[in-house]
């Protein structure tokens, strides 16, 4: 079930209508500062078996959990011999997204990684599918992105490929508007990899 109105579909502007934000923004969690077993699980998403991911570019909202996602992240990533091209950060309201969209995918990551409220990221992720050669299946999130609301209110297909961890460890999965969980257990089993 699309929570959208036909308005929106029927509209010429990628970005969620004020009715609709106004109407699910009750709905959806609340970013957590993460966990170390999250960020953990995040690092293990970006190193999978015979793939090696060098270059990230790294984005967030604006709230205090994310920017502590962000900036844990930075640092494991940076101590392991990561490169960041470059750290992103939005409002949850903005008037188009097109700003943060252009400089999110200014460089060419190997990854994304986000860090955000949900709301705000389907409204940037939406700018990102109509602006931008930004690839979901090339982003790795932390758990506040892990909401059956998020692939609705970013639209059909909009964020289908994307991964993130849990805040117990786990792996998700967004494929089309489902989102697929991995308890830890699998996760190190090597199961949430598999899934690609």
């Amino acid at each position: 079930m699309n929570p959208l109105s036909e308005h929106d579909t029927a509209s010429r502007s990628p970005l969620i209508t004020h009715d609709d934000l106004a109407a699910h923004t009750d709905e959806l969690p609340l970013p957590q500062p993460p966990t170390n077993a999250e960020l953990t699980a995040i690092l293990t998403l970006l190193s999978p078996p015979g793939q090696r991911t060098a270059a990230v570019t790294v984005g967030h909202s604006r709230d205090d959990a994310s920017r502590t996602a962000a900036q844990a992240f930075h640092t494991a990533w940076t101590a392991r011999g990561g490169h960041v091209l470059a750290v992103v950060h939005w409002p949850e309201r903005a008037a188009s997204w097109l700003r943060p969209a252009r400089r999110l995918t200014a460089e060419t990551p190997d990854s994304w990684v986000i860090a955000a409220a949900p709301l705000g990221f389907a409204q940037l992720a939406r700018r990102l599918r109509d602006s931008t050669g930004f690839d979901p299946a090339r982003t790795v999130a932390f758990s506040s992105l892990n909401t059956a609301r998020l692939p609705a209110l970013a639209g059909p297909g909009t964020l289908s490929g994307m991964r993130g961890a849990s805040a117990d460890g786990g792996t998700w999965h967004l494929h089309g508007a489902r989102i697929t969980s991995h308890p830890p257990a699998e996760t190190s089993s090597g199961s949430a990899g598999a899934g690609r």
